[in-house]
């Protein structure tokens, strides 16, 4: 693949200057101001910077079809004269008739590609009619399968690029709209992982224009290849290819999968050129550093991209009392896979809501037993998004185990039952996958019931105390299934009658709505990166001292479908306060549970 780099440098010195993280920008000075030591040792970031590392968005024009009457004939339009060139070129032979029907509609989709995606990932697609559409709703709708492009607007005109993913799936709805009162929200909707990348992004650096030659862009790939190593078909390769004199391709480490952020910042942390000798030097004086909380993050980052002999430095920093040098020597650790990181970042989960996103990912990148059992333990404590972080955690170390694995119902989600102590608890996703969650097996409804799953499926109690789970289709025959009313044997009975996850999450919704379901149930309860905490000193805080955010590259593993979990409001940083994902339950009743969906496309009821 040709690059064309000399047109992207400006920009990839931009980004790397505005939206890359420098762990050393604030400051990098010893505790015993012997900084001019370390720079004798010049670091891959002293001569190039990240490319890449942008979300690109794609989109199209796509149509979604088993309406229930609430679709529309779109108006004559750019966007229908495309759809029906797609469909006359797929072979359909009366396009205008499909159009026509109300059980169809004509839709916007637009998706976001992040840094580093593979070949094969899944993406969130964000699915809308137009402004004019007649659409009353999208609920119960499904988008037949769509090629999504990267659009560019060139001279006044809409220019195409290439098919970069794949959309098709059943449309997730504000289960809380109503078509007739609110048609913008109804008319808006998710396919949860219902893109699929087409092809890898190209990671990689740039060299800064000074230093740009064959002979520099070798040196710095093989830096990298000292350091990082992948496997391909059971050969071990080195993850960085010079390809050009400028630029050194990146191919990502399994380890950093969820962190493509912090993948980048420590490559660029590795040293070009070092010998034994400068490197024992440079690691007294990070040793040094490391026990300074202003210094203590990037200097971390430093040890990890030496690797092994980093380890012994950032295991004394494990012992230190400050809980921010422990937390970050432990972060580092973890991606070097060393056990004695695992507690630290089980307590900091825990405990401390500015380090938990942090923390729960770099768990996820050991494969170490430690780490497993501290996201197992997690599983059971009060916080939601502690519980349902740990579990995403442990699905990303190892989607197979059987903890964790669940079962996948009619190809369209995942659905697990977990074994787990503490409130019981139902968490549905809206963002990433389409995942169903319970924790703790034996969950019920209370009577009674009367909800939808569905424009079809009704969920209703009966005098026995039995759940009635019935189908209603036009010119088909009534279905019914009479089960108990356990949770799980009522979601199983309407994904059995041909519910899509959307019906299960409405059935779920109404219920705690109406009051028919007791458990807690959340949305999303993600942890979020952004947050703030109280710098500790002689372990007393200081009211005056301005309080900070974790200085860590924000990860992937738990970001919202625009690439970054979303920004908490004033004063919501407040530990005692913590996400709504937090409170005790006593505090959540006052909260209307419609709004757990009002945000789903960035709508905000606050």
């Amino acid at each position: 693949m040709k690059l064309h780099l000399a047109s992207f440098f400006c920009g990839a010195v931009l980004l790397g200057g505005c939206s890359t993280w420098n762990p050393l920008a604030m400051r990098s000075q010893s505790p015993d101001g012997s900084e001019a030591e370390g720079q004798k040792i010049r670091l891959i970031r002293d001569m190039a910077v990240p490319f890449g590392m942008f979300p690109v968005k794609v989109e199209a024009v796509g149509l979604v079809t088993g309406l229930p009457g609430t679709g529309s004939d779109p108006a004559p339009s750019p966007q229908r004269a495309a759809l029906l060139s797609k469909m006359q070129t797929r072979g359909v032979t009366v396009p205008n008739t499909v159009l026509s029907s109300k059980d169809t509609s004509l839709v916007l989709l637009r998706a976001v590609l992040r840094p580093g995606i593979q070949k094969g990932d899944r993406v969130d697609v964000e699915v809308r009619i137009p402004s004019r559409s007649e659409t009353t709703s999208l609920r119960g709708g499904w988008l037949l399968e769509t090629r999504l492009r990267e659009m560019a607007v060139l001279g006044n005109q809409v220019h195409d690029g290439h098919v970069l993913a794949l959309a098709e799936g059943p449309v997730l709805v504000d289960p809380s709209a109503d078509g007739k009162k609110n048609r913008v929200l109804a008319g808006r909707g998710r396919i949860l992982g219902g893109g699929i990348a087409l092809k890898s992004r190209s990671l990689g650096l740039v060299l800064k224009p000074d230093h740009q030659n064959v002979l520099n862009s070798s040196r710095v790939a093989n830096a990298v290849n000292k350091r990082f190593h992948t496997f391909e078909k059971g050969v071990k390769v080195g993850v960085a290819k010079a390809q050009t004199d400028k630029y050194i391709e990146l191919a990502v480490h399994p380890r950093y999968k969820d962190n493509i952020q912090r993948y980048v910042q420590t490559v660029r942390a590795v040293a070009l050129r070092e010998s034994p000798g400068e490197r024992m030097q440079r690691m007294t004086l990070l040793e040094k550093q490391l026990l300074d909380p202003i210094t203590a993050s990037g200097t971390a980052l430093q040890l990890e991209a030496i690797g092994q002999q980093g380890v012994e430095v950032l295991k004394k920093g494990l012992k230190y009392t400050n809980p921010e040098v422990r937390f970050y020597s432990a972060e580092a650790l973890a991606y070097l896979d060393e056990s004695a990181a695992a507690k630290p970042l089980g307590e900091a989960a825990r405990n401390e809501p500015a380090f938990r996103v942090f923390a729960l990912t770099a768990l996820s990148a050991m494969d170490d037993y430690a780490a497993y059992e501290q996201l197992r333990d997690l599983l059971g404590t009060r916080s939601a998004e502690t519980r349902y972080g740990a579990f995403r955690a442990l699905w990303a170390m190892n989607p197979n185990d059987p903890l964790v694995m669940g079962e996948r119902f009619g190809g369209q989600f995942s659905y697990h039952v977990l074994d787990t102590t503490g409130t019981p608890m139902i968490h549905v996703t809206r963002s990433r996958r389409p995942e169903l969650v319970l924790f703790g097996q034996h969950q019920r409804f209370q009577t009674p019931l009367a909800v939808e799953a569905g424009p079809q499926i009704m969920v209703k109690s009966t005098e026995s105390g039995e759940i009635a789970v019935s189908k209603f289709t036009v010119r088909q025959q009534d279905q019914k299934r009479i089960v108990s009313n356990r949770v799980d044997t009522v979601i199983r009975a309407i994904v059995e009658l041909g519910g899509t996850y959307p019906d299960v999450v409405q059935a779920l919704q109404q219920a705690k709505s109406g009051g028919s379901l007791s458990s807690r149930f959340e949305v999303d309860a993600l942890p979020e990166a952004g947050r703030r905490y109280d710098r500790v000193a002689d372990d007393q805080p200081d009211p005056d001292r301005p309080r900070l955010q974790p200085n860590s590259p924000r990860p992937e593993l738990f970001a919202s479908m625009r690439g970054d979990a979303p920004d908490r409001k004033a004063g919501s940083d407040d530990k005692s306060a913590g996400s709504v994902a937090d409170q005790p339950d006593s505090e959540k009743k006052s909260r209307p549970v419609k709004r757990f969906f009002a945000r789903m496309m960035g709508r905000d009821e606050s």
